[in-house]
C-alpha cells in the first residue's frame, strides 16, 4: 500500500481505484462513486463499475445518500439559528404551532433534541416505515400526533426519521420556502452542487436519470425499485461524487466553501460535529467516534457514507445496492480509503455477505429435503400414532405452526434482534434479505404442508366396524385354528 499523500498531493489513482474495485467485486457491489478532499483542496473524485442501465457509474453519476442527507437538514436550520430566527433550546411547538405528540412532554422537546436525535420519539413509539406514508413533511407533522415517547425529552438517544422529518417542516415554517426550495437557494445553490437536489417520497418522486439500485440475493446483484418511504429532510437528497467532494470541503473549511462563499460560522461547523452527551456519539446531524466525524446512508437499494478525519481529509462513498444481512454498507470502504491517504494499514475488503447467503440458500435446500422425507412417512406415522387421544395429538403438531408464527413475526424479531429497534416492513424486509426471507417461508410452507398431510391422514384412516381398533401384530400371534401354547 503506498504511504500517505503529503498535505495537498493527490493521492495515488491507481491505489483508490484497486482499493475501491477490490471492495466492489468482494462485497457485491456493482457501481462505487468516490470524492476525496483536504481542506479546501479535491484531491480525487470518480466512479467504479455500473448502473442497473448498464451504463458507467462516475463522479457525476447521481445517486442517493440516503440518511447523509440529515447533515444537510442540520446545516439548514443551524443557518437559521444563526440569522436569529431559531433558537435551538426553544421549544419545537414555538416554530411548528401544529406539532404535538400523544404525551405531555412533547412540549417540552426542542429543536436541538430533534437534531440530535433525544427527543423521546422513537421507532418503537412511531413507526415511521410501517405506517401509512405523507406526501409531505407537513403530513409527517400530522402523523406525529400519534406518537408516544419512550423517554422524557434530552434523556436517551433513539434514532428515527421522524425527528428529521420535524426538522425540515420546521425550515419550510421559518423561512417561508418549502424544503427543496430552501436547500436549493441556501445550500446546494451557494456550494455550486448543481446536481443536487431533495425529495419527498420514493419512488415516485426519484428524478429520470437516478437508475434503480440493488438488493443482493445468493451471490447476484438484482436491480429493484426502491420501496414506498417518505425520505425528506431524513434521507431524500440526492447527489454526486462530484458535489458531495465540495459538501465535504465546507465541512473541513469552518463552514465555507472553496470559492469562500461561508454558510454557516466555524462555531456552528463545531457544534454539528460535537456531540453535547458522553452517553450518545450523535451530534447535529453527525456522528464523532474518537475524532472522526461521519454519518452513513442507507436505504434499501443504495448506501452511503461520509467521513471527515483530523487531518483535514474528507471522504464521501455512495454505492448502488442497498442494506442487507452479511453487509453494513459502504462504511468499510470508506474506512479503507481514510488508511491510504493517511498512511495507516489498510486491511484487504472482507465481505461475509455472500457466505451469509449461501448457509442460508443451503439451509432452504436442507429444510425443503426434511419435508419431502417427512411427508413420505406419513402413512406410516397415521399408522402409529392413530390411537392416540385427539388432545395428545393436536400438541404433538401444533409445534409445525411454529415456523409460520416466526415467519410472521420476522420483521419485528430481526429489528429487536439486530436492528437497534429500528422499524422494517415485511417488503422492506425482502430487500434487506431475500434469502432469509425464504429460508423462513419455506420452513412455514413445509411445516404447514407436514400438518395438513398428516390431518388428513388421520381423518381419513379407516375405522374398524364397531369403532373398535384392530389389535396390534405381535411376534407370538397364533394362524387361526390352532392352539395356543399357554391356553390350558
Amino acid at each position: 500500500m503506498p504511504g500517505p499523500a503529503s498535505a495537498g498531493e493527490r493521492p495515488d489513482e491507481a491505489a483508490v481505484r484497486r482499493v475501491v474495485a477490490d471492495f466492489a467485486d468482494t462485497s457485491g457491489y456493482p457501481g462505487v462513486a468516490v470524492a476525496i478532499t483536504e481542506g479546501d483542496r479535491v484531491l480525487y473524485t470518480g466512479g467504479y463499475g455500473r448502473d442497473s442501465s448498464g451504463a458507467a457509474v462516475t463522479a457525476r453519476t447521481p445517486m442517493p445518500v440516503a440518511s447523509v442527507s440529515k447533515s444537510f437538514t442540520a446545516l439548514a436550520v443551524m443557518q437559521l439559528a444563526e440569522a436569529g430566527k431559531v433558537t435551538l433550546d426553544a421549544p419545537v411547538r414555538d416554530y411548528l404551532p401544529d406539532f404535538r405528540v400523544a404525551d405531555p412532554r412533547g412540549a417540552r422537546i426542542t429543536v436541538r433534541e430533534l437534531l440530535n436525535q433525544t427527543s423521546g420519539i422513537s421507532d418503537g413509539t412511531l413507526a415511521e416505515k410501517s405506517l401509512p406514508q405523507p406526501d409531505s413533511l407537513a403530513g409527517a407533522v400530522t402523523r406525529a400526533r400519534d406518537s408516544a415517547l419512550a423517554a422524557d425529552p434530552g434523556t436517551k438517544h433513539s434514532y428515527t426519521n421522524t425527528n428529521y422529518h420535524l426538522a425540515a417542516r420546521l425550515v419550510e415554517v421559518v423561512s417561508g420556502e418549502p424544503f427543496t426550495d430552501y436547500l436549493r437557494r441556501h445550500v446546494f445553490g451557494p456550494l455550486g452542487m448543481r446536481a443536487t437536489a431533495t425529495i419527498d417520497k420514493t419512488p415516485r418522486d426519484l428524478p429520470r436519470e437516478v437508475r434503480r439500485g440493488h438488493l443482493y440475493a445468493y451471490g447476484a446483484s438484482i436491480p429493484a425499485t426502491e420501496p414506498e418511504r417518505f425520505v425528506n429532510g431524513s434521507d431524500g437528497v440526492i447527489s454526486t461524487a462530484e458535489d458531495l467532494a465540495r459538501w465535504l470541503i465546507v465541512q473541513n473549511n469552518a463552514g465555507r466553501a472553496a470559492d469562500g462563499t461561508r454558510l454557516v460560522s466555524p462555531s456552528g461547523i463545531t457544534a454539528m460535529h460535537t456531540s453535547t452527551d458522553r452517553r450518545w456519539p450523535y451530534g447535529l446531524g453527525w456522528r464523532d467516534r474518537d475524532g472522526r466525524v461521519g454519518h452513513d446512508g442507507v436505504w434499501f437499494t443504495y448506501t452511503a457514507q461520509v467521513l471527515l478525519l483530523p487531518g483535514g481529509y474528507g471522504i464521501a462513498v455512495i454505492g448502488n445496492s442497498g442494506l442487507g444481512l452479511g453487509n453494513e454498507g459502504v462504511g468499510a470502504l470508506a474506512d479503507r480509503l481514510a488508511a491510504l491517504v493517511t498512511g495507516g494499514e489498510a486491511p484487504a475488503a472482507d465481505s461475509v455477505r455472500l457466505t451469509v447467503d449461501l448457509v442460508l440458500g443451503a439451509l432452504t435446500l436442507l429444510s425443503l429435503l426434511l419435508a419431502v422425507r417427512t411427508l413420505r412417512r406419513t402413512r406410516a406415522w397415521a399408522d402409529r400414532l392413530a390411537t392416540r387421544p385427539s388432545w395428545r395429538l393436536a400438541l404433538r403438531l401444533s409445534p409445525r405452526l411454529v415456523p409460520l408464527a416466526l415467519l410472521v413475526s420476522l420483521p419485528d424479531l430481526l429489528t429487536r434482534l439486530i436492528g437497534g429497534g429500528r422499524d422494517i416492513t415485511f417488503e422492506q424486509l425482502c430487500y434487506y434479505s431475500m434469502p432469509l426471507v425464504v429460508w423462513f417461508a419455506v420452513m412455514a410452507a413445509a411445516n404447514v404442508a407436514v400438518l395438513a398431510a398428516r390431518v388428513t391422514a388421520l381423518t381419513r384412516r379407516p375405522v374398524p366396524s364397531g369403532g373398535e381398533t384392530p389389535p396390534a401384530r405381535s411376534h407370538d400371534a397364533v394362524p387361526a385354528g390352532t392352539s395356543h401354547p399357554a391356553s390350558g
